[in-house]
């Protein structure tokens, strides 16, 4: 049993010598390492020894049965779905006609704020310290959004729709340019531009969002190649598949953050390396409501950046990681006799850092160095499922569980311990947002395919 208290994770003055029986470095776990956190940063990083040598005047906080490793960040989420998550169970593809744009379209800004934050808790819970929020199409000032995730706790790419297909041009631009000098002094909020689809945009705003991004150096979230129905419309209209389309008007780069890209022909995936772009691999997503699952560790090979996302489907790290290789085992592992399908640590460090790196964070978050941001967890490996290990991120990733994290921190604060925040009540927004989503679902203009499971239940009783 591991004793130790939230109390003994607070500081404050915000600095912290934490000695846990490993920490989780960008080479690998180290046992008997220790970290200093001092204002909202790794100040030191090392063997324990030494780093307790150097700070006489800190006392070491023990933290027996943990290791220290680094924040997942959520390279994909919609964080306004949150009041729908169960609707996308047992529904074909492209469910964001049917499902997400009514249910967005249904929200007032309480309900935006509220959905917000409750997917924000749950990553947190999940041990996420870092979500990419693709944009939400309520209409709604993304503010509320970016508050939602500040007032929990939690590091947000915070992307704007620039969609004009069917608007004005110059207005979209406008607006992004805003966006990304909005939260220029913010520690939490990073401003990033998303467009839904290719198709959802001209020409001309495809291009110009790709270079502002590069400019700002933020990135420009698209959803791309993830349904047959997408790849076919883009096929009709201009005669390319998306990532070819958006190679052919100049907004293929090191800027694009692309989402699912499940479909991918070998010249798409030579484009990816060539380009610099970076991929969200969302392997829920594939299984729950997709037409194909991304080459992952063929992407890996190619050099492609990627990181691993939800999707909005569950925020849990843990099963993320364990879906990302479950699905290259089953789509490409057994056809090939590979029995490794990325050795187990691939997942998590794609989780971790290379998801920072997709989402344009790769300078501030993602690994345990120091000058790093100090957004990491501390998980109890004493529980049963990794007690006997010998291979410990091989046992993250097929054992881990989300109950055997005991804290979250992100910029150096505690900000979950056991699950919940410890500043603010989460029970009570969770209670809210029943009642909020339950009106919500009365008036959004849901169009489902398959009854829900009861009624299907009822049916063939």
């Amino acid at each position: 049993m591991n004793d130790f208290t939230a109390d003994r994770l607070l500081s404050d003055d915000g600095v912290l010598l934490l000695t846990p029986d490993a920490v989780f470095t960008p080479d690998g776990p180290k046992d008997h390492y220790a970290a200093v956190v001092a204002g909202g940063t790794f100040r030191a990083v090392g063997p324990a020894e030494q780093v307790e040598r150097n700070h006489p005047h800190l006392t070491p906080v023990r933290l027996p049965g943990h290791v220290l490793m680094p924040g997942f960040v959520d390279a994909h989420h919609h964080l306004t779905q949150s009041f729908g998550a169960a609707l996308a169970f047992g529904e074909p593809s492209e469910i964001f006609r049917r499902v997400w744009v009514p249910l967005e379209g249904a929200l007032d800004e309480e309900a935006v704020y509220v959905a917000a934050k409750l997917a924000a808790l749950e990553s947190l819970r999940g041990g996420f310290t870092t979500v990419a929020d693709a944009g939400t199409r309520a209409a709604v000032d993304v503010e509320l959004v970016a508050a939602a995730a500040r007032d929990a706790g939690i590091r947000c790419v915070l992307g704007l729709v620039c969609n004009d297909a069917d608007g004005d041009t110059d207005t979209a631009l406008a607006g992004a340019e805003k966006h990304l000098t909005r939260y220029g002094a913010e520690e939490l909020i990073h401003p990033s531009l998303a467009v839904s689809v290719p198709e959802a945009a001209t020409a001309r705003t495809l291009h110009h969002t790709a270079r502002l991004a590069a400019e700002a150096g933020a990135v420009v979230q698209i959803h791309v190649n993830e349904h047959l129905a997408g790849v076919e419309r883009s096929l009709v209209e201009h005669g390319l598949r998306p990532l070819e389309y958006l190679h052919h008007v100049g907004a293929l780069g090191p800027q694009l953050l692309a989402a699912h890209a499940t479909l991918v022909t070998p010249r798409e995936v030579t484009l990816l390396a060539d380009s610099g772009a970076a991929i969200s691999y969302n392997p829920v997503a594939s299984a729950w409501k997709g037409n194909a699952v991304a080459p992952a560790t063929t992407m890996a090979e190619r050099g492609i950046r990627f990181g691993l996302g939800t999707d909005g489907t569950r925020g849990d790290a843990f099963r993320l990681a364990d879906a990302a290789e479950f699905a290259q085992r089953l789509s490409y592992g057994l056809a090939t006799g590979d029995s490794s399908c990325g050795a187990g640590w691939t997942w998590l460090d794609r989780a971790s850092r290379g998801g920072a790196d997709a989402v344009g964070l790769d300078a501030l978050t993602g690994r345990i160095a120091a000058g790093a941001a100090a957004d990491f967890l501390l998980v109890d490996v004493s529980a049963p499922e990794t007690a006997l290990s010998r291979d410990l991120p091989w046992e993250l990733v097929r054992r881990g569980n989300r109950d055997q994290i005991s804290a979250v921190f992100v910029a150096g604060r505690l900000r979950a311990w056991h699950g919940w925040p410890t500043d603010w009540d989460g029970p009570a927004l969770v209670r809210r947002a029943a009642e909020l989503a339950h009106d919500v679902m009365l008036r959004a203009p849901v169009t489902r395919v398959h009854p829900t499971s009861t009624d299907a239940w009822a049916a063939c009783s």
